[in-house]
């Protein structure tokens, strides 16, 4: 598909309208910007603004593809000031909320958070256009992908999270979790600034949502989601020109008479608790404690920008601790931290950013902190040192910095030692480090990854899906001309959702009733082919006069109106005592886990376990049965989801099938659905058949990227019960 649009989805427009009544850039979204604007693509930007005149809104989107989107304040203030502000962005930087309220406003604050998101889809579904690749920035819009995926079922959607994305065990401390969590996965790729970041969200996703998931992705209602890492970067052009601008020239000549014979530490920050300023400036006096012989040589420029949610205390602690520095080591004619509390001008910040001789950067917890890019750029010529917090989204990818702790007074206080007291040749190898990646890895390069990574895999689950989603009209059509009918059916996953204990999975009520229509015609044979035992089968179906039932994976089956016989009767079952005490020896070591007890298998279940750690002792439990069980028994070892069971070799689905499609002379339609692996043998046998192929429909549950035999697939155990429905003609279904 030709994509030639590209839609992009942000909180605020990147514009503001100056004096002369011109749209300029807003300060903070140059990065962004240039990203987007390097594409070879139409790009339309969404955003919010209220102050726009109609007038202006209509000159923005004729001259610059910038649409507004429109809401009332109080929703405005709901949705950013209220959920975003004080519920997600303190959760993902890891603070944790410390007052217990009613919940009242916070959902109030939810409720206008999903407000917004409806009004941004409804704007986007006014412009799409089949092949536009759709791009949503940040946490302001966590449910929109699910949003615009609900209404664009073949739409490209990407989503990029510029904030950090917390652990698993932070993040369930939200309580709208699953809601965000869904709404994101609507998305094709989901990009973070780090790996663990992005391995954050994957375990979320596996312990919240019981979502299947690797390290590059998530599987979600029957499609794979892939999760990617795309550190962004800085417009290397445009720091460069301001930096050799004259105006910025200027300005150094400025600040090296006013510091002259001083060396410049700066720091450039919000004033914010998780900057971590006063964890700069306490080590900055740990620093002057341990090295008198720096008194008097070295000052600290701390830049300061008010933040959106200013906390009063924090600049009360700030100015405390630059009093105090200042008072024990300061004099007359030496000031030891100047702090300047305001937004400095491009020219001022680069002038710094180009004279100072060590960046202190400190965060607590940040995304991907851009001023050490715009340092690195600014230093091509003196080559300054860059301290920088482990704890940032840079961190990672900066190996010419000195990463410290901001927790570690001390630490930090020794690396600025370090920094001061380096060589020339240490301070040239180390910049060089650091300007070869920060200018390759540009906010051009971070745009440019994404949406190919975004176009190719869209692409691959547009064309390329290996198993196509079932036709309904054609099988129903099939149905209909159609006079001897085999109809097969596994339960668990197939008929009913899997879920977290096997006693759980009762029938739906829409399901029982077609199930009940459909046995009920002569032409009709219909069979629930489970692993499910004899007495669960008994309960949840027995009931359904004329339903064939097979129980244990093929080892019993009961044809309609008759009693259960045993296939494995003459089988040897001594195996189960081995396999049992392998199984126990797992379950007392892995939490959650249980051993579920069959007459001809053994089932080992591990869903309530931890996602990780229950996997690990699968995979374990699994290579210790093959090496102990399968080379001296007739068993074999079947994966399933979230459990693994031990059955006879001769003993499968598949053999069941075979049976039935024997005894069925003349059949001219079969439709035989499951999920897991154990339904590969009644696929497999349906293929090697005599009967007709365009009379046969295999079907699996799940994505259409799964290795399977069957010929097609339904995304979930819903999508087989709305099948049923519309042969049974319980309710009307749209073709």
């Amino acid at each position: 598909m030709q994509h030639q649009r590209l839609l992009v989805i942000t909180h605020q427009l990147p514009w503001l309208i100056d004096s002369n009544n011109n749209f300029i850039l807003k300060r903070g979204h140059s990065t962004q910007f240039s990203g987007t604007n390097s594409l070879n693509l139409k790009t339309i930007h969404f955003g919010h603004n209220n102050d726009f005149s109609n007038d202006q809104k209509l000159n923005l989107f004729k001259k610059l593809n910038g649409v507004v989107v429109e809401y009332p304040d109080n929703i405005s203030k709901g949705h950013y000031e209220g959920y975003c502000k004080s519920e997600l962005w303190p959760l993902f930087h890891y603070v944790l909320w410390d007052n217990a309220t009613d919940g009242i406003l916070e959902n109030k604050n939810y409720h206008h958070y999903c407000k917004v998101n409806q009004a941004f889809a409804d704007a986007v579904l006014l412009h799409y256009q089949p092949g536009d690749l759709i791009w949503i920035q940040d946490y302001h819009f966590m449910l929109l992908p699910a949003l615009l995926r609900a209404a664009l079922p073949n739409a490209a959607i990407g989503f990029f999270l510029h904030t950090p994305f917390p652990s698993s065990e932070i993040f369930r401390c939200l309580p709208r979790r699953s809601e965000i969590l869904k709404g994101l996965l609507g998305a094709n790729v989901i990009g973070f600034q780090t790996y663990s970041h992005a391995r954050h969200f994957i375990s979320s996703c596996t312990r919240v949502i019981g979502c299947e998931s690797s390290p590059t992705g998530v599987e979600y209602q029957g499609f794979n989601i892939t999760i990617g890492i795309f550190p962004i970067g800085i417009d290397i052009n445009r720091v460069e020109t301001y930096r050799q601008s004259q105006a910025v020239q200027n300005k150094i000549k400025h600040i090296s008479t006013l510091y002259k014979d001083k060396i410049i530490i700066i720091g450039r920050d919000s004033m914010d608790h998780i900057k971590g300023i006063s964890q700069k400036l306490d080590a900055f006096e740990k620093f002057l404690e341990l090295y008198p012989e720096w008194h008097n040589k070295v000052v600290l420029i701390q830049v300061s920008t008010s933040s959106n949610k200013a906390n009063p205390n924090i600049a009360a602690k700030i100015s405390d601790s630059i009093a105090r520095i200042n008072g024990n080591f300061g004099s007359l004619e030496f000031v030891p931290v100047h702090h300047y509390h305001h937004h400095l001008d491009p020219e001022e910040y680069f002038a710094l950013m180009s004279i100072a001789d060590v960046a202190l950067i400190t965060p607590l917890r940040d995304g991907m902190n851009t001023t050490s890019h715009d340092y690195v750029v600014c230093q091509k010529g003196n080559h300054g040192i860059l301290i920088l917090s482990e704890f940032t989204g840079t961190a990672g990818a900066m190996a010419g910095a000195i990463l410290v702790n901001p927790w570690d007074t001390l630490g930090v206080a020794n690396a600025i030692q370090d920094a001061l007291t380096k060589s020339i040749e240490d301070r040239q190898i180390k910049h060089d480090q650091l300007y070869s990646y920060v200018t390759s890895h540009t906010s051009q390069f971070w745009a440019q990854s994404f949406i190919k990574e975004l176009i190719s895999k869209s692409s691959v689950q547009l064309q390329d899906n290996p198993t196509p989603v079932l036709d309904f009209a054609n099988v129903h059509q099939q149905y209909t001309q159609s006079q001897r009918r085999l109809l097969l059916f596994d339960y668990d996953g197939t008929l009913t959702p899997i879920v977290k204990l096997p006693k759980d999975a009762v029938p739906p009520p829409a399901m029982l009733e077609a199930l009940k229509v459909l046995v009920a015609d002569p032409k009709n044979v219909v069979f629930i082919i489970s692993g499910r035992d004899q007495d669960a089968l008994e309960e949840w179906l027995g009931h359904i006069k004329g339903l064939g039932l097979s129980a244990e994976h093929g080892s019993f089956i009961k044809y309609p109106g008759g009693k259960w016989l045993n296939l494995a009767a003459e089988l040897d079952m001594a195996w189960k005592v081995e396999v049992a005490e392998i199984f126990n020896y797992y379950t007392e070591r892995t939490q959650g886990s249980f051993v579920e007890h069959k007459r001809c298998s053994i089932t080992w279940h591990y869903r309530l376990a931890d996602p990780s750690y229950g996997l690990f002792q699968a995979k374990e439990c699994q290579h210790h049965l093959e090496d102990a069980i399968l080379s001296k028994l007739p068993v074999e070892v079947m994966v399933g989801k979230k459990n693994l069971e031990v059955r006879p070799i001769s003993m499968n689905k598949g053999e069941i099938v075979k049976r039935l499609v024997t005894a069925r002379t003349g059949c001219d339609f079969v439709i035989c659905a499951g999920d897991d692996r154990t339904d590969e043998d009644m696929f497999r046998v349906l293929r090697k058949s005599q009967i007709r192929e365009d009379g046969i429909f295999t079907v699996t549950i799940g994505s259409a990227t799964k290795m399977t035999r069957a010929d097609s697939h339904v995304t979930e155990p819903a999508d087989l019960i709305r099948l049923l429905q519309l042969l049974a003609g319980t309710q009307p279904c749209v073709l």
